[in-house]
């Protein structure tokens, strides 16, 4: 890659930073979640008075809305279209293949649960230090495509299925030295603490039991309240396949919080999809 066409990528906001996929939610994070929930399944540009009045079902103030939507729009997700007096919004070629990824990520997170045959998946890659940019991308790739760092510039997963996803990964990012090896684990680490150094599974448990809380008894009272409740639920949980890299249950503390966290949010989105398709409709969506 040339300086000129590394600086253009800097550039484009990096749809997989850390930061923006575990961040609070708000305006932009509703939002996106709205685009990819509701308008990207329809196919249709949309008004942005629409978009203010979906956003104001969970509580996105009309400013904070259109800002939000200028916001995506100069991150290329978005183009506009001014009709007369209005003005209304289509998905980008990018950000709509953005958005495909992440629905396919964020659906088939927490439903199948794979036997381990005790092989890992491991990484050696690392970056200059002059080149933040690219270690940043290179960091928050890998933990997307699941792997966790036990230690600086060594990244592992129990899923050596991932290894072409890792090599995608590896070639647009281009790190000047990277290895690549699969096979058992003869460290000084039992399995078990191997993966509580290279994850955070104190903090996974914790948000997992956040999103339990929050959703595992709400009984939305119309369809209005059921569409707003739908996109907490997917803006709570597409968060999860960023976190949580799915690790088989010889890994986890028993009994794992995040089975149960799944059952509630599958049970749930599938409770509520016809009447949130009732109410986008009355919308306009």
């Amino acid at each position: 890659m040339s300086t000129a066409d590394e600086t253009a990528s800097d550039a484009r906001p990096d749809p997989f930073s850390r930061r923006r996929e575990v961040a609070a939610t708000s305006a932009r994070s509703l939002l996106v979640t709205v685009l990819g929930e509701v308008v990207l399944p329809g196919g249709e540009p949309v008004w942005t008075q629409t978009v203010v009045d979906v956003l104001g079902l969970v509580g996105v103030e009309e400013k904070s809305a259109r800002q939000a939507l200028a916001r995506t729009a100069a991150d290329g997700m978005l183009v506009s279209e001014r009709v007369g007096r209005r003005v209304r919004w289509d998905l980008t070629p990018w950000g709509r293949d953005l958005l495909t990824v992440g629905a396919a990520r964020i659906y088939a997170h927490g439903r199948t649960q794979a036997a381990w045959d005790g092989r890992w998946l491991v990484v050696v890659a690392s970056v200059p230090e002059q080149q933040r940019a690219r270690r940043h991308r290179l960091r928050t790739r890998l933990a997307w495509a699941g792997l966790g760092s036990p230690a600086a510039g060594m990244w592992v997963s129990p899923d050596t299925g991932r290894l072409d996803e890792v090599r995608e990964v590896l070639a647009e990012n281009g790190p000047t030295d990277a290895h690549v090896v699969t096979g058992e684990y003869h460290g000084g680490l039992t399995a078990v603490e191997l993966a509580a150094r290279a994850w955070d599974l104190g903090d996974l448990e914790a948000r997992y039991e956040e999103f339990v809380a929050a959703f595992a008894g709400l009984a939305p009272p119309d369809d209005a309240a059921t569409l707003a409740a739908q996109i907490r639920l997917v803006d709570a949980w597409r968060r999860f396949p960023f976190l949580d890299p799915g690790l088989p249950d010889a890994l986890l503390p028993a009994p794992w919080i995040g089975h149960r966290a799944a059952e509630v949010f599958h049970g749930r989105h599938t409770a509520w999809v016809e009447a949130t398709r009732r109410a986008a409709a009355g919308l306009g969506l």
